[in-house]
């Protein structure tokens, strides 16, 4: 008797919604409607004769058969992706995938880009975003860079260099609250909050017993905290590589000779030991730490 096996094409359409955690991005990842992409999901769903996701409106998630079924799937598909095939007719482009915090992919990744391309043309990269603190599953990627605290168990984790934190504001914002003339002044300005920059590590740092701020505009992406610092919405902490062209051209100002030297955060680069053994992957790691260590 023929063992019955699920629908590949299901498969990656289970894969692919539960890596997004959207079904509209798995679609137009497989270049498929929507609907299509939920029929596939529903197929698949009949066939284990389990729920796979919990739908909530709009929003989806995984369910706990999902989660278990997930990792299976994830390892059948790779062991089919990465079987040899000597005789293909066509070979595959060697790529790398690397998933990225946003503002570091905008400001210092995609700016050193070029450096890697152009001495290695035959290596295609894929970039990937996810959310610093949040995000914490290598997923489907070859590397990851992650702002954070680098305690990242099972995994190579290698710490690419930190940067002192100090505050900044924009000149319009101290034209509105006044001259701030030492770090006590702050008690009268607007704090902008982000739990990947605390404000309490720098009060110590400048002599304050002042509490960690909770209230207030809170942004958990350095990039757009430095967009609400630039329309002044309040005073925020940010870094040189992120903060220099803004403050070139007067957009904001460091205030204070105040800086914390070892913030609680730092970017690490992460990766499964057995990435190294594609040869492309080690390439790309080893010009990500020449390029990045130590800033």
């Amino acid at each position: 008797m023929a063992t019955r096996l699920p629908p590949v094409h299901a498969l990656s359409a289970f894969e692919a919604a539960a890596r997004h955690n959207s079904f509209a991005i798995a679609a137009e990842e497989l270049c498929i409607t929507p609907s299509a992409l939920s029929h596939r999901i529903r197929l698949l769903e009949e066939f284990v004769g389990e729920r796979l996701f919990i739908r909530d409106g709009r929003a989806i998630s995984l369910s706990e058969f999902g989660r278990r079924y997930l990792d299976v799937v994830r390892a059948a598909l790779r062991t089919l992706t990465d079987f040899p095939m000597p005789h293909r007719s066509v070979s595959a482009q060697l790529r790398v995938k690397i998933t990225l915090p946003p503002t570091f992919a905008r400001y210092m990744f995609v700016p050193h880009l070029f450096e890697f391309t152009s001495r290695y043309p035959d290596i295609g990269v894929e970039i990937f975003l996810s959310v610093p603190l949040y995000d914490l599953s290598l997923s489907e990627s070859d590397v990851e860079v992650r702002f954070g605290a680098g305690k990242y168990p099972n995994i190579v984790t290698e710490k690419l260099f930190e940067e002192p934190a100090f505050a900044v504001a924009s000149p319009e914002y101290l034209k509105q609250i006044g001259e701030l003339k030492t770090p006590a002044d702050l008690q009268k300005a607007t704090l902008l909050r982000s739990a990947l920059e605390p404000w309490q590590p720098w009060f110590e740092a400048a002599g304050l017993d002042w509490p960690e701020p909770s209230s207030g505009l809170r942004v958990d992406d350095l990039g757009l905290l430095l967009e609400a610092i630039k329309h002044g919405h309040g005073v925020g902490l940010t870094r040189q590589h992120f903060a220099q062209g803004m403050m070139e051209c007067g957009e904001i100002v460091r205030l204070f000779d105040v800086q914390l030297t070892t913030p609680p955060h730092a970017y690490y680069m992460v990766y499964e030991k057995q990435a190294r053994e594609r040869p492309e992957v080690a390439l790309f790691i080893d010009w990500l730490q020449s390029t990045f260590r130590n800033g």
